[in-house]
């Protein structure tokens, strides 16, 4: 397996893998899944600030895990949320895992302190491995979203990436980190 940094062209794999988690599942709260144009979109669009990573196994996507902003006022410019998908095939492999932990890195080299991750109810699949991860519970958002037919709550969980200081420098966007910190193995 080969982490590396999101590319245009991987658009159309990460749908794929997207796709029937948004189709079939509870776990997006996107009712349509996004075209390929779209993905493509959104790659571009965070990586001028957060990182978007792929996983690849014998040269296809099999997984990816990306970073977006927290929410949009100045004074949480320092937390990020964070999200992993992998494709059905390719479950239970470590590359979640993997991804993460690579995710987590660049996030530290770019100043963010706190990672959050929104995980909708039931999923203890999810939660299990987010613990593992270092996550721990925050809170839930009871009916926060509907979809299939019923109202969902969503857990939110929370990372330290690492110790605040005072002042904390700046975020660094994703685009200007120097090039080792784009060089993915």
């Amino acid at each position: 397996m080969k982490i590396r940094i999101a590319r245009q062209e991987d658009a159309a794999a990460i749908s794929d893998i997207y796709a029937p988690i948004v189709r079939d599942t509870t776990i997006s709260f996107e009712w349509e899944a996004p075209s390929k144009d779209e993905m493509s979109r959104r790659i571009s669009k965070t990586l001028g600030t957060h990182p978007w990573l792929v996983a690849e196994t014998e040269n296809d996507v099999t997984a990816y895990a990306y970073a977006t902003a927290h929410r949009s006022r100045t004074a949480y410019q320092w937390s990020c949320e964070v999200s992993v998908y992998v494709s059905a095939e390719h479950t239970r492999r470590g590359q979640a895992r993997r991804l993460y932990e690579v995710l987590f890195d660049l996030l530290r080299r770019q100043n963010f302190v706190t990672a959050y991750a929104g995980i909708t109810q039931p999923n203890d699949p999810s939660i299990g491995f987010h613990k593992s991860m270092g996550f721990e519970h925050i809170g839930t958002y009871r009916n926060v979203g509907y979809k299939h037919g019923a109202w969902r709550d969503v857990s939110w969980m929370g990372k330290s990436l690492q110790v605040p200081t005072v002042p904390h420098a700046l975020p660094i966007p994703f685009k200007d980190l120097p090039d080792e910190g784009k060089l993915l193995s």
